[in-house]
């Protein structure tokens, strides 16, 4: 009868010694694996975006590359505020990544947009437009380019990254701008469907011309999550 027991309880002891060594070589097994990286499809997005007359989007993939044309993502927004009386002003929604233009209490305007990334965090409050300029440029982002024109390092700031001999700053492609706060405006840009700007609210190109035909300089604006 002790012989028994003692079989069983080293029947028992030895299935779960074993069971534990196979879990320890999966999990040493996956650790060692090669991983996906899941930031890898989003690298290009980070590159400086400009829109094209003809509002296609043209971008660098990367630091050494020339811009390549890239198909406008097709974002639906929406404009019923033509002949619509009462004050503008304009909601941006952080979480939601939408704006909606009001005129007196009524919605007349909404957009999906494109507010800044981790580091470059859109800030939250009640502001008001400062500014506007159809053409604007940034003159704190954009690409070190060549006398051609060509993107010599994409996606740069003034002042943090060097210059390469023989090239020159290109400030990022701005139309429509409006300012609210500091650097921080709305102005038509690229959108990949997340936050991915320097703190701007970028915008499709038809809803940042509409919006900015209809918002006057004094605009309330609310920026919240």
């Amino acid at each position: 009868m002790l012989d028994l027991e003692f079989n069983l309880k080293t029947f028992f002891v030895n299935r779960v010694a074993s069971a534990l060594v196979a879990v320890a070589w999966a999990a040493l097994l996956g650790a060692c694996a090669p991983q996906a990286d899941s930031s890898h499809s989003r690298i290009s997005v980070y590159s400086t975006a400009y829109l094209t007359d003809d509002n296609q989007v043209v971008y660098a993939v990367n630091s050494g590359a020339h811009p390549k044309p890239t198909p406008k993502p097709s974002l639906e927004w929406t404009w019923t505020g033509d002949g619509v009386l009462g004050t503008p002003s304009l909601t941006i929604d952080l979480g939601s990544q939408t704006a909606t233009f009001f005129k007196g209490e009524q919605p007349v305007g909404k957009s999906p947009v494109s507010t800044g990334r981790e580091g470059f965090g859109t800030p939250t409050g009640s502001f008001k437009i400062t500014q506007k300029n159809k053409n604007h440029a940034s003159n704190l982002y954009g690409d070190f380019v060549d006398g051609e024109g060509n993107v010599v390092k994409a996606n740069v700031a003034l002042g943090r990254d060097k210059c390469p001999a023989g090239a020159r700053f290109r400030g990022a492609s701005m139309p429509y701008f409006m300012r609210i706060h500091g650097a921080v405006g709305m102005h038509a840009g690229y959108l990949p469907g997340y936050p991915a700007s320097h703190g701007c609210i970028r915008m499709p190109r038809g809803a940042a011309q509409r919006f900015f035909e209809n918002a006057p300089v004094g605009m309330p604006v609310r920026v919240v999550h």
